[in-house]
């Protein structure tokens, strides 16, 4: 995640680790060359306005280094003039600010699915979360979740062992925290059930007046 705004780059990069990325951040073209000389990126979301090197100066400089890196640039220009600079300037996508994150996280999935990369996945216990595909798998067979359940579940996942509260989970996976929290225990029920039915040894504990808890229990406490 690159923007010369600290704060503004902190807080993409904590959504993005948030849906299973892997995230580092740079607040200039240099320090994000010097980044991507150290280790290897699948994805590089770039601000275009920056400071001494411009968004499609440090696309064009990514793509010249060979790995292949799919780069998402973000920027307020929205003449036709600017996309096509941006994309000829090597990005492979182009998101106007101000953009909602849910379209951001769509763009990438569709980006990685374009670049071959690998696929994201979050583990706890037995649970594989494939958060590029939106699936499931317990011991190997995938197990069918709507987009709510798995958004739950991977929120959970993310944090497991930490007790995160309902307020958290509505704005998280409903996007307001205006919602009704029963919603989350009615949900909840129904991962249970699912969790229970394909016999993984993982369990959704309840903090009374708090949130869940996501806990991989040992094989010998199963069941």
């Amino acid at each position: 995640m690159v923007d010369d705004e600290p704060q503004l780059a902190d807080l993409i990069a904590r959504h993005l680790s948030r849906e299973g990325y892997e995230t580092e951040t740079a607040t200039d073209g240099i320090a994000a060359l010097t980044l991507a000389s150290r280790s290897r990126f699948d994805l590089a979301v770039v601000d275009v306005t920056m400071p001494g090197m411009t968004g499609f100066e440090l696309s064009r400089r990514l793509k010249q280094s060979g790995d292949r890196i799919g780069v998402l640039l973000l920027t307020a220009r929205d003449s036709i003039e600017d996309r096509v600079h941006g994309l000829d300037s090597g990005a492979d996508d182009y998101l106007i600010k101000p953009f909602d994150f849910a379209e951001l996280f769509a763009r990438l999935r569709a980006l990685s699915r374009r670049e071959g990369h690998a696929l994201l996945r979050v583990e706890a216990g037995d649970l594989v979360l494939q958060v590029d595909r939106g699936v499931l798998s317990i011991d190997g067979r995938d197990i069918t979740l709507s987009r709510r359940e798995f958004d739950l579940l991977r929120v959970l996942a993310q944090r497991v062992g930490e007790t995160v509260e309902r307020g958290e989970l509505l704005g998280e996976v409903w996007g307001s925290e205006h919602f009704q929290s029963n919603i989350v225990d009615q949900y909840v029920r129904y991962l249970r059930r699912k969790l229970a039915d394909a016999g993984s040894r993982v369990q959704i504990v309840t903090e009374r007046g708090v949130g869940f808890r996501l806990d991989p229990l040992e094989p010998e406490h199963a069941g």
